[in-house]
């Protein structure tokens, strides 16, 4: 798991201004709380209390700030102590009492919070999806909890080869003699790679599909996908020249072996509210396929070395993908999460938020994180 990218924390839906509590999300191991403000601005700070560890999400808002359950300390939006009611109305707050906050962006429909302590300028781009604003589309939600190192689906999304045998509605099970997966091109952008690649594929099942994208009998789809950071995968499916899926893959890691997964999935055809359930459907049928050969993988974590893994040309997106992901490594950003896992009963950690490069004196330590090289490391 890496620090400094976006994570989505939830379905925007799920913050409205006058409740009554936060909501609590687990993301790369640590816990968060948040709530919409009386702006309708998201905030997001991390859970553990700075005087005596109690969880701010279980606590009460109060006006645009969250009040600890345990003592009635209080936090704005930013982090900062604003009451400590133990010490009366008129006490000066001492700035080490405050805790992280995260910078985060609505859109989509999805709740994105930056992870890391990056200043803005520095720090990568959400994943652009800008069919999701084009009245041409129609985009519908759907979010899976998956047992997975997130890397792993993350792999099997811009893996070429898995279509023929993992999806029957891709594929034709292996059973054709000429099957082979054609050479693919990558393109790299400064957080990712991908690919479009032709695909012998057979007619979709649903006749109403089947219709609609004007295609019957086996053809060709033009497919491809890519990744985005980490955490992100875009998928685009083409099935004809007017039918097209797009779909973007937002994963957030619970922890290291529990994968929440917020996917938008756009159809630039049968429009109509009334197919949503039908496209709801599909993909999560699709989605159950790679869960199916997913789970049980052993080891259940991505390996460490690729030496581990035989690999052949039609890996070459996943080898890239890998490349990034020890650059990142490199830079100090994975979590130690052998070091979280053994501390957990006696440490507190948060993720560094943006305010620790600015100022000094935390009362929770960072999360600890895998050296990276020198000069390299943001610790």
């Amino acid at each position: 798991m890496y620090i400094n990218f976006w994570y989505v924390a939830c379905q925007a839906s799920d913050l409205t201004y006058g409740a009554q509590r936060p909501i609590k999300v687990t993301m790369l191991g640590q816990q968060f709380a948040l709530w919409r403000d009386s702006k309708g601005e998201i905030r997001c700070v991390s859970n553990t209390c700075s005087h005596r560890s109690g969880a701010l999400a279980d606590g009460r808002i109060r006006g645009d700030c969250v009040e600890c359950p345990y003592h009635g300390w209080t936090f704005n939006g930013d982090g900062s102590c604003v009451r400590l009611p133990s010490l009366g109305p008129d006490a000066k707050i001492p700035n080490r009492t405050r805790i992280d906050a995260y910078p985060v962006d609505e859109r989509y429909g999805l709740v994105f919070v930056f992870l890391g302590d990056l200043p803005e300028s520095e720090r990568p781009p959400i994943q652009p999806a800008p069919e999701c604003d084009d009245p041409d589309w129609r985009f519908i939600t759907l979010t899976m909890d998956w047992n997975i190192d997130y890397k792993r689906s993350v792999e099997n999304t811009i893996d070429p080869a898995h279509n023929e045998f993992t999806h029957p509605t891709h594929g034709f099970l292996g059973v054709k003699e000429d099957y082979e997966v054609e050479d693919i091109t990558l393109e790299d952008t400064d957080w990712g790679t991908g690919f479009m690649n032709p695909m012998k594929s057979p007619p979709l099942v649903q006749r109403d599909m089947r219709e609609e994208s004007g295609r019957e009998g086996d053809g060709v789809t033009y497919a491809g996908s890519g990744s985005h950071g980490p955490n992100v995968t875009w998928t685009y499916i083409h099935i004809s020249d007017k039918a097209w899926f797009h779909g973007f893959a937002f994963h957030t890691p619970v922890s290291a072996k529990l994968d929440r997964i917020f996917v938008l999935f756009g159809r630039n055809f049968m429009q109509d509210t009334k197919y949503d359930k039908t496209f709801e459907d599909r993909g999560l049928f699709i989605a159950e396929q790679d869960r199916y050969v997913l789970e049980p993988m052993n080891p259940p974590m991505t390996p460490i070395n690729s030496k581990n893994e035989f690999l052949v040309p039609a890996d070459k997106a996943i080898a890239r993908y890998r490349e990034f992901c020890q650059d990142w490594e490199d830079k100090g950003w994975r979590i130690d999460v052998n070091k979280v896992c053994a501390d957990q009963d006696t440490v507190s950690y948060a993720i560094p938020s943006p305010a620790r490069r600015e100022a000094k004196g935390w009362v929770l330590p960072e999360v600890p994180r895998l050296a990276g090289k020198a000069g390299d490391s943001t610790e």
